[in-house]
Protein backbone atom coordinates (compact mmCIF):
# COMPACT_ATOMS: atom_id res chain seq x y z
CA UNK A 1 0.00 0.00 0.00
CA UNK A 2 3.23 2.22 0.47
CA UNK A 3 4.41 4.42 -1.60
CA UNK A 4 8.14 2.87 -2.18
CA UNK A 5 10.56 5.22 -4.89
CA UNK A 6 13.18 2.11 -4.91
CA UNK A 7 9.95 0.51 -7.28
CA UNK A 8 7.76 3.57 -8.09
CA UNK A 9 5.71 2.82 -11.37
CA UNK A 10 2.24 4.29 -11.17
CA UNK A 11 1.70 1.70 -13.91
CA UNK A 12 -2.15 3.40 -13.70
CA UNK A 13 -0.62 6.76 -15.55
CA UNK A 14 -0.50 7.36 -19.02
CA UNK A 15 3.51 7.17 -20.12
CA UNK A 16 4.43 10.90 -19.95
CA UNK A 17 3.12 11.19 -16.92
CA UNK A 18 5.01 8.30 -15.25
CA UNK A 19 8.22 9.45 -16.37
CA UNK A 20 7.80 12.91 -14.73
CA UNK A 21 6.85 11.52 -11.30
CA UNK A 22 9.72 9.13 -11.65
CA UNK A 23 12.11 11.88 -12.63
CA UNK A 24 10.71 13.70 -9.60
CA UNK A 25 11.28 10.50 -7.44
CA UNK A 26 14.71 10.45 -8.94
CA UNK A 27 15.44 13.77 -8.42
CA UNK A 28 15.16 13.68 -4.84
CA UNK A 29 16.83 10.61 -4.26
CA UNK A 30 19.66 11.94 -6.33
CA UNK A 31 19.88 15.50 -3.77
CA UNK A 32 19.73 13.08 -0.86
CA UNK A 33 18.31 12.82 2.72
CA UNK A 34 21.37 15.15 4.14
CA UNK A 35 20.75 17.91 1.74
CA UNK A 36 16.94 17.99 1.90
CA UNK A 37 16.96 18.18 5.94
CA UNK A 38 20.06 20.83 5.65
CA UNK A 39 18.19 23.00 3.58
CA UNK A 40 15.29 22.71 5.89
CA UNK A 41 17.36 23.17 8.71
CA UNK A 42 19.10 26.28 7.32
CA UNK A 43 15.58 27.57 5.73
CA UNK A 44 17.13 27.28 1.99
CA UNK A 45 14.79 28.95 -0.46
CA UNK A 46 14.42 25.64 -2.68
CA UNK A 47 15.78 27.31 -5.90
CA UNK A 48 16.87 24.04 -7.35
CA UNK A 49 13.66 22.27 -6.85
CA UNK A 50 11.64 24.82 -9.07
CA UNK A 51 14.95 25.01 -11.22
CA UNK A 52 14.05 21.51 -11.75
CA UNK A 53 10.12 22.26 -12.34
CA UNK A 54 10.89 24.38 -15.04
CA UNK A 55 13.53 22.18 -16.61
CA UNK A 56 10.44 19.34 -16.97
CA UNK A 57 7.75 21.94 -16.94
CA UNK A 58 6.03 20.18 -14.13
CA UNK A 59 4.21 22.54 -12.97
CA UNK A 60 2.79 23.60 -16.58
CA UNK A 61 2.24 20.04 -17.60
CA UNK A 62 0.09 18.86 -14.42
CA UNK A 63 -2.24 22.56 -14.02
CA UNK A 64 -3.56 23.43 -17.27
CA UNK A 65 -6.45 22.75 -18.63
CA UNK A 66 -6.81 21.24 -21.78
CA UNK A 67 -8.98 24.69 -22.97
CA UNK A 68 -6.20 26.57 -22.83
CA UNK A 69 -3.65 24.33 -24.05
CA UNK A 70 -4.32 21.25 -25.75
CA UNK A 71 -0.92 19.68 -25.54
CA UNK A 72 -1.88 19.88 -21.68
CA UNK A 73 -4.35 18.68 -19.02
CA UNK A 74 -5.78 18.95 -15.84
CA UNK A 75 -6.18 15.63 -14.42
CA UNK A 76 -6.75 14.91 -10.53
CA UNK A 77 -5.74 11.28 -11.10
CA UNK A 78 -2.07 12.13 -11.81
CA UNK A 79 -2.35 15.54 -9.80
CA UNK A 80 -3.07 13.65 -6.78
CA UNK A 81 -0.34 11.41 -7.48
CA UNK A 82 2.11 14.19 -7.51
CA UNK A 83 1.11 15.53 -4.57
CA UNK A 84 1.84 12.39 -2.67
CA UNK A 85 5.13 12.42 -3.86
CA UNK A 86 6.35 15.42 -3.19
CA UNK A 87 4.68 15.15 0.12
CA UNK A 88 6.91 12.31 0.80
CA UNK A 89 9.58 14.09 0.51
CA UNK A 90 8.67 17.60 2.08
CA UNK A 91 5.89 19.75 3.24
CA UNK A 92 7.89 22.52 1.66
CA UNK A 93 8.23 21.28 -1.62
CA UNK A 94 4.55 20.17 -2.13
CA UNK A 95 3.37 23.87 -1.03
CA UNK A 96 5.16 25.70 -3.61
CA UNK A 97 2.78 23.56 -5.55
CA UNK A 98 -0.13 23.41 -3.49
CA UNK A 99 -0.17 27.45 -3.47
CA UNK A 100 -0.19 27.22 -7.04
CA UNK A 101 -2.53 25.29 -7.73
CA UNK A 102 -4.49 27.48 -5.64
CA UNK A 103 -3.21 30.92 -7.63
CA UNK A 104 -4.23 29.21 -10.89
CA UNK A 105 -7.45 28.66 -9.69
CA UNK A 106 -9.21 32.15 -10.23
CA UNK A 107 -7.67 32.43 -13.32
CA UNK A 108 -8.82 28.86 -14.84
CA UNK A 109 -12.45 30.04 -13.57
CA UNK A 110 -12.23 33.44 -15.19
CA UNK A 111 -13.94 34.18 -18.90
CA UNK A 112 -10.67 36.24 -18.98
CA UNK A 113 -8.74 34.94 -21.97
CA UNK A 114 -5.37 37.37 -21.94
CA UNK A 115 -5.24 36.22 -18.21
CA UNK A 116 -5.78 32.62 -19.00
CA UNK A 117 -2.49 32.80 -22.03
CA UNK A 118 -0.63 35.06 -19.68
CA UNK A 119 -0.72 32.28 -16.91
CA UNK A 120 -0.30 29.55 -19.14
CA UNK A 121 3.22 31.35 -20.70
CA UNK A 122 4.43 31.63 -17.18
CA UNK A 123 4.04 28.46 -16.20
CA UNK A 124 5.63 27.19 -19.41
CA UNK A 125 8.58 29.65 -18.18
CA UNK A 126 8.99 27.78 -14.88
CA UNK A 127 6.69 30.82 -12.77
CA UNK A 128 4.86 29.68 -9.27
CA UNK A 129 1.46 31.21 -8.83
CA UNK A 130 -0.07 32.15 -5.41
CA UNK A 131 -3.41 33.01 -3.97
CA UNK A 132 -4.05 36.23 -1.80
CA UNK A 133 -7.17 35.46 -0.08
CA UNK A 134 -6.28 35.24 3.81
CA UNK A 135 -6.03 38.33 5.55
CA UNK A 136 -3.93 39.49 8.79
CA UNK A 137 -7.66 40.38 10.41
CA UNK A 138 -9.59 38.12 9.14
CA UNK A 139 -8.09 35.24 8.60
CA UNK A 140 -10.24 33.11 5.30
CA UNK A 141 -13.20 35.15 6.15
CA UNK A 142 -14.20 36.48 2.45
CA UNK A 143 -17.04 38.19 3.93
CA UNK A 144 -14.72 40.74 5.81
CA UNK A 145 -11.61 41.65 3.36
CA UNK A 146 -10.13 45.09 3.86
CA UNK A 147 -8.68 44.96 -0.09
CA UNK A 148 -10.37 47.82 -1.76
CA UNK A 149 -10.54 48.51 -5.57
CA UNK A 150 -11.11 52.14 -6.62
CA UNK A 151 -12.30 52.81 -10.07
CA UNK A 152 -9.62 55.73 -11.41
CA UNK A 153 -10.06 57.71 -14.94
CA UNK A 154 -7.74 55.05 -16.28
CA UNK A 155 -8.93 51.79 -14.57
CA UNK A 156 -8.42 51.01 -11.03
CA UNK A 157 -6.17 50.80 -8.17
CA UNK A 158 -5.80 47.84 -5.59
CA UNK A 159 -5.27 49.08 -2.22
CA UNK A 160 -4.47 46.30 1.12
CA UNK A 161 -2.97 43.85 2.57
CA UNK A 162 -3.09 40.04 2.26
CA UNK A 163 -1.57 37.58 4.97
CA UNK A 164 -0.61 33.87 4.79
CA UNK A 165 0.40 34.38 0.92
CA UNK A 166 2.89 31.08 -0.15
CA UNK A 167 4.85 31.82 -2.55
CA UNK A 168 3.94 35.60 -2.71
CA UNK A 169 8.08 36.38 -2.25
CA UNK A 170 8.46 35.33 -6.55
CA UNK A 171 4.69 34.78 -7.64
CA UNK A 172 4.50 35.92 -11.19
CA UNK A 173 0.93 36.05 -10.64
CA UNK A 174 -1.27 36.72 -7.93
CA UNK A 175 -4.67 36.26 -8.02
CA UNK A 176 -5.89 38.72 -5.25
CA UNK A 177 -9.51 38.43 -3.55
CA UNK A 178 -11.19 42.40 -2.33
CA UNK A 179 -13.73 44.60 -2.88
CA UNK A 180 -14.91 47.52 -5.21
CA UNK A 181 -14.76 50.24 -3.54
CA UNK A 182 -17.99 52.22 -5.06
CA UNK A 183 -19.97 49.12 -5.09
CA UNK A 184 -18.96 46.68 -2.27
CA UNK A 185 -18.66 44.07 -4.96
CA UNK A 186 -16.71 41.22 -4.97
CA UNK A 187 -13.60 40.95 -6.97
CA UNK A 188 -11.01 39.23 -8.35
CA UNK A 189 -7.81 40.67 -9.90
CA UNK A 190 -4.21 39.22 -10.97
CA UNK A 191 -1.03 41.62 -9.79
CA UNK A 192 2.25 41.00 -10.08
CA UNK A 193 4.87 40.38 -7.05
CA UNK A 194 7.75 42.00 -8.98
CA UNK A 195 5.48 45.11 -9.51
CA UNK A 196 6.84 48.36 -7.52
CA UNK A 197 3.20 48.82 -6.22
CA UNK A 198 3.70 45.27 -4.31
CA UNK A 199 5.54 45.18 -1.14
CA UNK A 200 6.60 42.19 0.03
CA UNK A 201 6.19 42.83 4.13
CA UNK A 202 7.91 39.75 5.83
CA UNK A 203 7.98 35.63 5.59
CA UNK A 204 5.31 35.19 8.55
CA UNK A 205 6.42 31.44 9.18
CA UNK A 206 9.72 30.10 10.78
CA UNK A 207 10.63 27.52 7.44
CA UNK A 208 12.32 26.97 3.98
CA UNK A 209 8.32 27.99 2.78
CA UNK A 210 8.02 32.03 2.35
CA UNK A 211 4.59 32.20 3.35
CA UNK A 212 4.75 35.67 2.86
CA UNK A 213 2.42 38.93 4.03
CA UNK A 214 2.07 41.70 1.22
CA UNK A 215 0.29 44.78 0.65
CA UNK A 216 -0.63 46.53 -2.44
CA UNK A 217 -0.20 50.36 -2.44
CA UNK A 218 -2.42 51.92 -5.24
CA UNK A 219 -1.53 49.12 -7.03
CA UNK A 220 -2.49 50.07 -10.70
CA UNK A 221 -4.74 47.70 -12.70
CA UNK A 222 -7.00 47.82 -16.01
CA UNK A 223 -9.96 45.18 -17.11
CA UNK A 224 -7.18 42.88 -18.18
CA UNK A 225 -6.45 42.19 -14.65
CA UNK A 226 -9.83 41.71 -13.54
CA UNK A 227 -10.73 37.83 -13.18
CA UNK A 228 -14.21 38.14 -11.51
CA UNK A 229 -16.67 40.22 -10.10
CA UNK A 230 -19.59 40.24 -7.94
CA UNK A 231 -21.01 36.91 -7.06
CA UNK A 232 -19.24 34.84 -9.27
CA UNK A 233 -15.47 36.20 -7.78
CA UNK A 234 -17.02 34.74 -3.94
CA UNK A 235 -17.91 31.49 -6.01
CA UNK A 236 -14.06 31.14 -7.42
CA UNK A 237 -12.75 31.80 -3.91
CA UNK A 238 -14.85 28.75 -2.66
CA UNK A 239 -14.83 26.79 -6.07
CA UNK A 240 -10.96 27.20 -5.97
CA UNK A 241 -10.65 25.73 -2.47
CA UNK A 242 -13.13 22.85 -4.10
CA UNK A 243 -10.04 22.12 -6.51
CA UNK A 244 -6.63 22.97 -4.57
CA UNK A 245 -7.43 22.23 -0.72
CA UNK A 246 -7.83 18.43 -1.69
CA UNK A 247 -4.53 18.47 -2.22
CA UNK A 248 -3.94 18.48 1.46
CA UNK A 249 -4.63 15.05 2.51
CA UNK A 250 -2.24 13.35 -0.54
CA UNK A 251 0.31 15.49 1.20
CA UNK A 252 -0.31 13.99 4.78
CA UNK A 253 -0.42 10.90 3.38
CA UNK A 254 3.33 11.38 1.27
CA UNK A 255 4.70 12.91 5.20
CA UNK A 256 3.28 9.51 6.84
CA UNK A 257 4.37 7.12 4.29
CA UNK A 258 7.79 8.62 4.20
CA UNK A 259 7.73 8.62 8.20
CA UNK A 260 6.05 4.88 8.50
CA UNK A 261 9.17 3.57 6.86
CA UNK A 262 11.74 5.59 8.93
CA UNK A 263 9.63 4.36 12.27
CA UNK A 264 9.49 0.34 11.46
CA UNK A 265 13.01 0.10 10.10
CA UNK A 266 13.91 1.88 13.57
CA UNK A 267 11.86 -0.36 15.60
CA UNK A 268 12.32 -3.42 14.47
CA UNK A 269 15.80 -3.34 14.28
CA UNK A 270 16.36 -1.75 17.71
CA UNK A 271 17.08 -3.95 20.93
CA UNK A 272 15.71 -3.02 24.78
CA UNK A 273 15.52 -5.62 27.82
CA UNK A 274 16.89 -8.12 25.49
CA UNK A 275 14.34 -7.66 22.82
CA UNK A 276 13.89 -6.24 19.76
CA UNK A 277 10.98 -3.69 20.38
CA UNK A 278 8.66 -4.81 17.96
CA UNK A 279 8.32 -7.72 20.17
CA UNK A 280 6.14 -6.09 22.82
CA UNK A 281 2.38 -5.96 22.37
CA UNK A 282 1.53 -2.34 22.93
CA UNK A 283 3.98 -1.53 19.97
CA UNK A 284 2.83 -4.06 17.54
CA UNK A 285 -0.61 -2.56 18.28
CA UNK A 286 0.59 0.71 17.68
CA UNK A 287 2.27 -0.31 14.49
CA UNK A 288 -0.91 -1.96 13.39
CA UNK A 289 -3.54 1.07 14.19
CA UNK A 290 -1.22 2.84 12.29
CA UNK A 291 -1.06 0.99 9.21
CA UNK A 292 -4.75 0.93 9.32
CA UNK A 293 -5.62 4.20 10.02
CA UNK A 294 -2.80 5.15 6.47
CA UNK A 295 -4.40 2.41 4.35
CA UNK A 296 -8.01 3.88 5.48
CA UNK A 297 -6.44 7.22 4.28
CA UNK A 298 -5.31 6.43 1.29
CA UNK A 299 -8.76 4.41 0.30
CA UNK A 300 -10.49 7.29 0.98
CA UNK A 301 -8.48 9.65 -1.34
CA UNK A 302 -8.38 7.44 -3.85
CA UNK A 303 -12.09 7.13 -4.02
CA UNK A 304 -12.64 10.62 -3.48
CA UNK A 305 -10.58 11.21 -6.76
CA UNK A 306 -13.34 9.32 -8.49
CA UNK A 307 -16.06 11.25 -7.49
CA UNK A 308 -14.47 14.38 -8.13
CA UNK A 309 -13.22 13.65 -11.85
CA UNK A 310 -16.83 12.42 -12.17
CA UNK A 311 -19.00 15.29 -10.99
CA UNK A 312 -21.41 17.95 -13.02
CA UNK A 313 -23.77 20.16 -12.52
CA UNK A 314 -26.03 17.14 -11.87
CA UNK A 315 -23.90 15.34 -9.43
CA UNK A 316 -22.33 17.73 -6.54
CA UNK A 317 -21.19 14.48 -4.57
CA UNK A 318 -17.72 15.41 -4.13
CA UNK A 319 -18.82 19.00 -2.23
CA UNK A 320 -18.95 16.40 0.59
CA UNK A 321 -15.85 14.05 0.22
CA UNK A 322 -14.01 17.10 -0.37
CA UNK A 323 -14.34 18.61 3.45
CA UNK A 324 -13.74 14.56 4.70
CA UNK A 325 -10.06 14.84 2.72
CA UNK A 326 -9.21 17.82 3.88
CA UNK A 327 -10.46 17.28 7.36
CA UNK A 328 -10.92 13.82 8.24
CA UNK A 329 -7.35 12.35 6.17
CA UNK A 330 -5.19 14.89 7.17
CA UNK A 331 -6.00 14.35 11.18
CA UNK A 332 -6.14 10.86 10.45
CA UNK A 333 -2.32 11.60 9.64
CA UNK A 334 -1.62 13.34 12.79
CA UNK A 335 -3.06 10.26 14.22
CA UNK A 336 -0.71 8.43 12.45
CA UNK A 337 2.66 10.11 13.23
CA UNK A 338 1.25 10.39 16.90
CA UNK A 339 1.58 6.41 17.33
CA UNK A 340 4.49 5.81 15.51
CA UNK A 341 6.42 8.90 17.47
CA UNK A 342 5.15 6.99 20.64
CA UNK A 343 6.95 3.99 19.52
CA UNK A 344 10.39 5.82 18.71
CA UNK A 345 10.41 8.10 21.13
CA UNK A 346 13.43 9.93 21.56
CA UNK A 347 14.32 8.80 17.87
CA UNK A 348 11.35 11.11 16.58
CA UNK A 349 13.41 14.37 18.27
CA UNK A 350 16.60 13.42 15.81
CA UNK A 351 17.60 16.13 13.67
CA UNK A 352 19.37 13.60 10.70
CA UNK A 353 15.91 12.53 10.24
CA UNK A 354 12.80 13.06 8.81
CA UNK A 355 10.32 12.00 11.51
CA UNK A 356 11.58 15.12 13.13
CA UNK A 357 10.22 17.04 10.14
CA UNK A 358 6.94 15.38 9.86
CA UNK A 359 6.36 15.90 13.26
CA UNK A 360 5.37 19.32 12.70
CA UNK A 361 4.44 19.50 9.14
CA UNK A 362 1.84 16.85 9.77
CA UNK A 363 -0.01 19.51 12.63
CA UNK A 364 -0.24 22.50 9.74
CA UNK A 365 -2.55 20.20 7.06
CA UNK A 366 -5.68 19.79 9.38
CA UNK A 367 -5.11 23.63 10.08
CA UNK A 368 -4.25 25.26 6.74
CA UNK A 369 -7.11 27.64 5.26
CA UNK A 370 -10.07 25.29 6.78
CA UNK A 371 -9.19 24.21 9.77
CA UNK A 372 -11.20 20.92 11.16
CA UNK A 373 -14.03 22.93 12.60
CA UNK A 374 -14.81 24.38 9.64
CA UNK A 375 -14.87 21.83 7.03
CA UNK A 376 -17.38 19.99 9.97
CA UNK A 377 -19.81 22.64 10.04
CA UNK A 378 -19.91 22.11 6.44
CA UNK A 379 -19.78 18.71 6.14
CA UNK A 380 -23.15 18.50 8.50
CA UNK A 381 -25.03 20.50 5.87
CA UNK A 382 -25.10 17.18 4.02
CA UNK A 383 -25.90 14.82 6.93
CA UNK A 384 -30.02 14.66 6.22
CA UNK A 385 -29.86 13.67 2.65
CA UNK A 386 -26.96 12.00 3.04
CA UNK A 387 -28.93 9.41 5.35
CA UNK A 388 -32.23 9.93 4.93
CA UNK A 389 -33.20 10.57 0.93
CA UNK A 390 -30.78 9.00 -0.86
CA UNK A 391 -31.06 9.12 -4.73
CA UNK A 392 -29.94 6.68 -8.22
CA UNK A 393 -26.62 7.44 -9.34
CA UNK A 394 -24.79 5.39 -12.50
CA UNK A 395 -21.98 4.01 -10.72
CA UNK A 396 -18.67 5.69 -10.25
CA UNK A 397 -16.26 3.95 -12.39
CA UNK A 398 -12.38 4.25 -10.89
CA UNK A 399 -10.86 7.19 -13.04
CA UNK A 400 -7.43 7.00 -13.99
CA UNK A 401 -7.90 7.90 -17.68
CA UNK A 402 -5.62 10.52 -19.01
CA UNK A 403 -8.43 13.05 -19.96
CA UNK A 404 -9.00 16.71 -18.77
CA UNK A 405 -11.12 17.41 -15.58
CA UNK A 406 -12.87 20.69 -17.02
CA UNK A 407 -15.67 20.56 -14.72
CA UNK A 408 -13.37 22.29 -12.32
CA UNK A 409 -13.50 25.31 -13.96
CA UNK A 410 -17.50 25.34 -14.15
CA UNK A 411 -18.70 24.62 -11.02
CA UNK A 412 -21.64 27.04 -11.02
CA UNK A 413 -22.55 29.32 -7.76
CA UNK A 414 -21.41 27.89 -4.09
CA UNK A 415 -24.57 27.70 -2.77
CA UNK A 416 -27.31 25.03 -2.32
CA UNK A 417 -25.77 22.23 -0.70
CA UNK A 418 -28.08 21.34 1.30
CA UNK A 419 -29.79 20.20 -1.69
CA UNK A 420 -27.51 17.58 -2.98
CA UNK A 421 -28.22 13.83 -2.86
CA UNK A 422 -26.17 10.79 -2.83
CA UNK A 423 -26.54 7.01 -3.31
CA UNK A 424 -27.63 5.16 -0.94
CA UNK A 425 -24.04 4.32 1.14
CA UNK A 426 -25.89 1.17 2.92
CA UNK A 427 -24.98 -1.36 0.40
CA UNK A 428 -21.75 -1.42 0.10
CA UNK A 429 -21.64 -2.10 4.45
CA UNK A 430 -23.96 -4.77 3.90
CA UNK A 431 -21.69 -6.80 1.18
CA UNK A 432 -19.20 -6.69 3.38
CA UNK A 433 -21.20 -7.97 6.69
CA UNK A 434 -18.73 -11.01 6.67
CA UNK A 435 -16.26 -8.97 7.84
CA UNK A 436 -17.43 -8.83 11.79
CA UNK A 437 -16.06 -5.65 12.39
CA UNK A 438 -17.76 -3.95 9.43
CA UNK A 439 -20.75 -5.60 10.82
CA UNK A 440 -20.28 -3.97 14.05
CA UNK A 441 -19.78 -0.23 12.80
CA UNK A 442 -22.71 -0.89 10.37
CA UNK A 443 -25.00 -0.88 13.35
CA UNK A 444 -23.20 1.88 15.04
CA UNK A 445 -23.56 3.87 11.74
CA UNK A 446 -27.35 2.62 11.57
CA UNK A 447 -27.78 4.43 15.22
CA UNK A 448 -27.02 8.19 13.92
CA UNK A 449 -30.85 7.41 12.32
CA UNK A 450 -32.08 6.56 15.42
CA UNK A 451 -30.44 9.47 17.28
CA UNK A 452 -31.88 12.13 14.89
CA UNK A 453 -35.10 10.71 14.18
CA UNK A 454 -36.09 10.00 18.16
CA UNK A 455 -32.88 12.36 20.34
CA UNK A 456 -32.71 15.07 17.68
CA UNK A 457 -30.86 17.79 18.88
CA UNK A 458 -33.27 20.62 20.33
CA UNK A 459 -33.30 24.12 19.23
CA UNK A 460 -30.64 25.32 21.50
CA UNK A 461 -28.47 22.41 20.48
CA UNK A 462 -28.50 23.49 16.95
CA UNK A 463 -27.15 26.60 17.80
CA UNK A 464 -24.66 24.76 20.05
CA UNK A 465 -21.55 24.14 17.81
CA UNK A 466 -19.70 22.41 20.31
CA UNK A 467 -22.19 19.93 20.34
CA UNK A 468 -22.92 19.96 16.83
CA UNK A 469 -19.22 19.39 15.65
CA UNK A 470 -19.18 16.66 17.88
CA UNK A 471 -22.48 14.73 15.95
CA UNK A 472 -20.36 15.85 12.73
CA UNK A 473 -17.33 13.48 13.57
CA UNK A 474 -19.64 10.64 14.23
CA UNK A 475 -20.98 11.31 10.59
CA UNK A 476 -18.24 11.94 9.16
CA UNK A 477 -17.21 8.00 10.04
CA UNK A 478 -20.16 7.27 8.47
CA UNK A 479 -18.95 8.27 5.27
CA UNK A 480 -15.32 7.83 5.75
CA UNK A 481 -16.66 4.38 5.75
CA UNK A 482 -18.18 3.98 3.16
CA UNK A 483 -15.88 5.27 0.61
CA UNK A 484 -13.06 3.59 2.39
CA UNK A 485 -15.17 0.02 1.31
CA UNK A 486 -15.73 1.36 -2.02
CA UNK A 487 -11.92 1.78 -2.78
CA UNK A 488 -10.99 -1.40 -1.00
CA UNK A 489 -13.95 -3.88 -3.17
CA UNK A 490 -12.24 -2.32 -6.69
CA UNK A 491 -8.60 -2.77 -5.00
CA UNK A 492 -9.06 -6.26 -3.88
CA UNK A 493 -7.94 -4.73 -0.33
CA UNK A 494 -7.19 -7.77 1.96
CA UNK A 495 -9.83 -8.95 4.22
CA UNK A 496 -7.46 -9.20 7.30
CA UNK A 497 -6.31 -5.43 6.53
CA UNK A 498 -10.12 -3.94 5.70
CA UNK A 499 -11.57 -5.48 9.29
CA UNK A 500 -8.74 -4.38 10.62
CA UNK A 501 -9.55 -0.60 9.49
CA UNK A 502 -13.24 -1.47 11.08
CA UNK A 503 -11.64 -2.31 14.02
CA UNK A 504 -10.42 0.95 14.50
CA UNK A 505 -13.05 2.87 13.13
CA UNK A 506 -15.65 1.00 15.80
CA UNK A 507 -13.31 2.64 18.59
CA UNK A 508 -13.47 6.20 17.19
CA UNK A 509 -17.10 6.08 16.95
CA UNK A 510 -17.45 4.58 20.44
CA UNK A 511 -14.91 7.51 21.40
CA UNK A 512 -16.89 10.28 19.63
CA UNK A 513 -20.12 9.25 21.28
CA UNK A 514 -18.52 8.63 24.52
CA UNK A 515 -17.64 12.84 24.19
CA UNK A 516 -21.09 13.61 23.15
CA UNK A 517 -22.19 11.99 26.38
CA UNK A 518 -20.48 14.28 28.19
CA UNK A 519 -21.57 17.37 26.40
CA UNK A 520 -22.99 20.36 28.58
CA UNK A 521 -26.47 20.41 26.52
CA UNK A 522 -26.87 16.35 26.09
CA UNK A 523 -30.37 15.02 27.03
CA UNK A 524 -31.04 11.96 28.73
CA UNK A 525 -31.89 10.72 25.84
CA UNK A 526 -29.22 11.27 24.11
CA UNK A 527 -26.73 9.93 27.08
CA UNK A 528 -28.77 6.63 26.45
CA UNK A 529 -28.25 6.66 22.90
CA UNK A 530 -24.40 7.49 23.40
CA UNK A 531 -24.01 4.31 26.15
CA UNK A 532 -25.10 2.09 23.39
CA UNK A 533 -22.97 2.94 20.67
CA UNK A 534 -20.05 2.04 22.88
CA UNK A 535 -19.04 -1.20 21.35
CA UNK A 536 -15.69 -3.24 21.81
CA UNK A 537 -14.35 -4.27 18.69
CA UNK A 538 -14.17 -8.13 17.26
CA UNK A 539 -10.94 -9.50 18.62
CA UNK A 540 -8.81 -12.04 16.17
CA UNK A 541 -5.62 -12.56 16.72
CA UNK A 542 -5.03 -14.10 13.67
CA UNK A 543 -6.54 -11.36 11.41
CA UNK A 544 -4.32 -9.38 13.68
CA UNK A 545 -1.26 -11.47 13.48
CA UNK A 546 -1.67 -11.30 9.12
CA UNK A 547 -1.71 -7.15 9.15
CA UNK A 548 1.45 -7.45 11.22
CA UNK A 549 3.56 -9.44 9.44
CA UNK A 550 2.89 -6.87 6.28
CA UNK A 551 3.91 -4.24 8.66
CA UNK A 552 7.16 -5.97 9.97
CA UNK A 553 7.55 -6.58 5.85
CA UNK A 554 8.12 -3.31 6.04
CA UNK A 555 10.92 -2.91 8.07
CA UNK A 556 14.62 -2.23 6.34
CA UNK A 557 12.35 -1.98 2.64
CA UNK A 558 12.82 1.74 2.35
CA UNK A 559 15.84 4.58 3.08
CA UNK A 560 16.45 7.34 1.61
CA UNK A 561 20.11 7.67 -0.29
CA UNK A 562 22.42 9.77 1.85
Amino acid sequence: MLLDPNHYDPAHLDDETRRLLRATVDWFEARGKRQLIADAQDKVWYTEFLDFVKQEKLFATFCTPSSVDGTKRWDAARNAAFSEVLGFYGLQYWYAWQVTVLGLGPIWMSSNEEAKQKAATLLDSGAVFAFGLSEKEHGADVYSTDMIVTPTENGYTATGGKYYIGNGNVAGMVSVFGKLADSDEYVFFAVDSRHENFHLVKNVVDSQMFVSEFRLDDYPLTDADILHRGPDAFSAALNTVNVGKFNLCTASIGICEHSFYEAITHAHNRILYGNPVTDFPHVRQNFVDAYARLTAMKLFADRSVDYFRSAGENDRRYLLFNPITKMKVTSEGEQVIDLLWDVIAAKGFEKDTYFTRATADIRALPKLEGTVHVNLALVLKFMPNYLFNPKSYDEVPTRHDATDDDFFWHQGPARGLGKIQFHDWEPIYREHAHLPNVKLFHEQAEAIKTLLTKAAPDEAQQKDLDFLLNLGHLFTLVVYGQLVLEQAKITGTDDSVLDQIFDVLVRDFAGYATALHGKASSTEAQQQWAIGQIRKPHADQDRFNAVWQQVEALSGRYEMRP
